[in-house]
């Protein structure tokens, strides 16, 4: 579930949780904004951008948050399709955002607390297609390879949530508890592409504290409640499971047409890392399967993918920085394989079994990673 779906009280008590168990704070990213970058300045009542109109190709965004609260940035197509989007920018901090866009209009957003559509900068961005004709074609390879393995998640997430949603048609509370974090797998994988459509992710991974004014709450944390919090699955819940299918067919359709870039790829795995901070490691994601672990391993293993397609440019223009995200990949990869209870599969420790100081372990990790692996995007266009 990606964090601006977040109430602000929920967002706030995620990052003091997070601070608690760590005892760190947020660091910024600020150092890499380069002298030619687009300057955007939130705060909680507006969203002020430096430029209105800039070139096709490699735009980066030097953001600083001046508000109260956590916020978020995103660059929209006029529809509400995220190009891409930087979460968790807390109050005081500076982050950079690079992105790969075409010439057209778009928006620029600014969303304080992280919840609602935010206040808004229309932009316009001319000079055709210079930006694609410059990349590497390792690039373009990179792209198709992944826009392949986001399609395949999606192809096998179908099948196991049918399994899971049979169970909930058959009131077998059991069957559906066993089915529930295996039908999660491919989409956190690649959840940064399906919350690139905007309105796929609100009704099929939102918690309660994430709904949005007059909106029902359906999907996966919904039936998830039902299970092992209300233990009983009614009328509602059986009409719930048929809604969890029918959106996630939606979203297997729309794969394949996803606008998917290589510095999209690099902000993406840093998302995955983002939810990995914000919702596993404080265990508000899964709060009553407490399955986070599952969920923790599928947001790494997607991360890890969009990587490894990249690395082969960024390392020729940042070997030091693919020589550390090999390291803390492998480190991280090497701790979760602690909690695994069948050493191969997907079967990892109940969440509420772990104690503060492994929470705090699993956050340095995930923290370690999260550092370097925000100067992907910037290394892969260089």
């Amino acid at each position: 579930m990606r964090a601006a779906r977040l109430t602000l009280s929920t967002a706030v008590a995620a990052v003091a949780a997070l601070t608690a168990v760590t005892g760190c704070t947020e660091k910024s990213d600020a150092k890499s904004a380069g002298s030619g970058a687009v300057k955007v300045v939130a705060d909680d009542s507006s969203c002020k951008v430096s430029k209105t109109r800039f070139p096709a190709g490699h735009v980066e965004l030097a953001v600083e948050n001046k508000g109260s609260r956590v916020t978020e940035v995103e660059i929209l197509f006029p529809d509400d399709r995220i190009v891409s989007e930087r979460e968790n920018i807390g109050p005081g901090t500076k982050h950079s955002l690079t992105a790969e866009v075409k010439s057209g209009d778009y928006r620029i957003a600014c969303i304080p607390g992280m919840k609602g559509k935010g206040h808004r900068q229309d932009v316009k961005v001319t000079g055709g297609k210079a930006a694609a004709a410059k990349r590497d074609p390792r690039l373009d390879k990179a792209v198709a390879a992944y826009r392949g393995y986001a399609q395949a998640q999606a192809d096998e997430t179908l099948p196991k949530v049918r399994t899971f949603t049979d169970a909930v048609r058959d009131g077998d509370l059991d069957a559906a508890k066993k089915a529930y974090a295996p039908s999660r797998i491919g989409w956190e994988r690649t959840e940064p592409v399906a919350e690139s459509f905007g309105d796929i992710d609100p009704k099929v991974d939102v918690r309660a504290d994430g709904l949005e004014e007059g909106q029902k709450w359906t999907g996966w944390h919904r039936l998830e409640k039902a299970l092992w919090k209300d233990k009983k699955v009614g009328k509602e819940e059986k009409g719930l499971a048929d809604r969890l299918d029918k959106d996630l067919a939606d979203w297997q359709r729309r794969v394949g047409k996803a606008e998917i870039t290589p510095t999209s790829m690099a902000n993406g795995a840093k998302e995955l890392l983002d939810e990995v901070a914000t919702g596993k490691v404080t265990g508000e994601e899964e709060r009553y399967s407490h399955t986070d672990l599952v969920d923790f391993k599928a947001n790494v293993e997607g991360a890890e993918k969009a990587y490894a397609l990249l690395k082969p440019v960024a390392a020729e223009n940042d070997a030091a920085l693919t020589k550390e995200l090999d390291k803390q990949f492998a480190a991280l990869d090497e701790l979760l394989d602690k909690y695994r209870e069948d050493k191969s599969g997907y079967e990892f420790t109940s969440y509420d079994k772990v104690g503060k100081a492994e929470q705090k372990e699993l956050s340095d990790a995930v923290n370690a990673l999260a550092e370097p692996l925000s100067k992907l995007a910037a290394a892969v266009v260089k």
